[in-house]
């Protein structure tokens, strides 16, 4: 930890205070506080795109003890709003590091506060739910930030995947491949457009809102839909796509968000978690293999199971085993399937990448 600290304070929608010391840059950081409990694998969480808008708390007592290495990211930045933690390091143990947490944080704007119980936060999140909050380090007086607090856009009906979405096309891969996957990007991780690029496949990541017209110009033989952050029943253009890509029966392959947008364009609605799901420890069955996975998760919002296992065309093909919520399901009619979990799975486990080589092979 730094040597010279100021403090900082935590304020939470319900009115409950804590106090700790700054850590990052100097500041004020709002937005829904959520918490991950992944016991390594920081860099990537804080680099995930679905993390847009969210102050996230670490469970595990120290992070920044292994530093920060450049090439451990989901995307070019830090997505996290604030970050909450009992022990925050500036000391690192591993050799291949390339910096200290602190100046990370510093560099890419993020507030920081550490010194909280985690403990009794967490716990306290996950009786009372998901909410927003501030943390500032700039003095700033307890009533005059819960005046700001109350201006914080809630999540529920916030649109933000088109606010991280890439601007122009890009293309990965050998374009000489048989193989060719259209990614509507969400806020699509790194280490997801990886997994199929080492497949042998080709792929051109589209901004949120291109067309189908535009997407059917790749002459794709399926197309993916990413992860990303916010409310899916905020995007109606986003379902309006999936509708059509589902109509030309080619495979389609949607993860987390990619996963709800798949719901709702089959009319499934989805719903705002009490708490969500993240980390890296979610047991999952695949009730059509009867197999369990260690999975990798962050999402706030699910997909209803009633109207999932009502509907005549959609069979569920994985479910969560701490709460049975809806983890998987796949269209009858056609080669259609989503997870919301993340199978790519970065830094681990990788007990889900093979669906991955389902998505490939399904376009053989």
């Amino acid at each position: 930890m730094p040597q010279s600290r100021k403090p900082a304070v935590l304020i939470l929608a319900d009115g409950h205070v804590f106090h700790g010391l700054s850590f990052g840059k100097t500041g004020i950081a709002t937005g829904e506080i959520c918490f991950n409990t992944g016991m390594t694998g920081y860099q990537e969480v804080f680099t995930d795109p679905s993390y847009t808008g969210q102050v996230l708390i670490m469970n595990n007592v120290h992070v920044g003890n292994y530093g920060i290495k450049n090439t451990d990211v989901e995307s070019s930045s830090v997505k996290i709003r604030g970050l909450i933690a009992r022990n925050l390091e500036d000391q690192f143990s591993r050799m291949q590091a390339n910096g200290d947490l602190n100046t990370y944080l510093v560099d890419n704007n993020i507030v920081a506060i550490e010194g909280i119980d985690t403990r009794a936060l967490v716990a306290h999140v996950r009786t009372i739910g998901a909410m927003n909050c501030i943390i500032s380090s700039e003095g700033t007086s307890v009533e005059e930030l819960k005046v700001l607090l109350k201006a914080v856009p809630d999540m529920d009906g916030l649109e933000l995947a088109s606010t991280v979405s890439t601007e122009k096309e890009y293309e990965l891969g050998d374009p000489a491949a048989a193989i060719r996957v259209a990614v509507l990007d969400f806020g699509v991780k790194q280490h997801i457009l990886e997994c199929l690029v080492s497949r042998g496949v080709f792929v051109r990541v589209h901004p949120a809102k291109t067309s189908y017209s535009r997407l059917q110009e790749f002459s794709p033989t399926g197309y993916f839909i990413s992860n990303g952050p916010g409310d899916p029943s905020a995007m109606p253009y986003a379902v309006a796509t999936v509708k059509e890509l589902l109509k030309d029966k080619k495979p389609v392959f949607g993860i987390c968000l990619g996963h709800q947008l798949l719901a709702l364009a089959n009319d499934i609605p989805t719903f705002k978690m009490h708490h969500g799901h993240r980390g890296l420890n979610h047991p999952v069955k695949n009730i059509i293999t009867g197999q369990c996975e260690i999975t990798t998760q962050n999402h706030g919002f699910g997909v209803d199971p009633e109207a999932v296992r009502n509907h005549a065309n959609v069979e569920v093909t994985h479910l969560n085993l701490n709460d049975n919520s809806i983890e998987g399901i796949r269209l009858k009619d056609r080669p259609a399937f989503s997870v919301q979990y993340h199978p790519e799975s970065t830094p681990g486990p990788h007990d889900s990448r093979y669906l991955f080589d389902r998505f490939v092979e399904m376009m053989h």
